[in-house]
């Protein structure tokens, strides 16, 4: 469970059950694929600004050379 820690409040948790009605899931499962979209998106951009800064450092080191 990735969001069992989290805290709301009680406009939080109003939005949340307005927007876990809408599905076919709990609101436990709602709000565990949610903090798991949320992290792999992180995850996701993380590894872009790897990417980037990787690609900036060999051309700066390609410069150098």
């Amino acid at each position: 469970m990735l969001a069992s820690d989290v805290t709301s409040t009680d406009t939080e948790l109003d939005q949340l059950h307005a927007d876990a009605s809408g599905t076919e899931t709990s609101q436990e499962s709602f709000v565990d694929d949610a903090a798991s979209a949320a992290a792999n998106d992180r995850k996701r951009m993380i590894v872009q600004l790897a990417q980037e800064v990787a690609a900036t450092s060999a051309g700066l080191n390609a410069r150098l050379a």
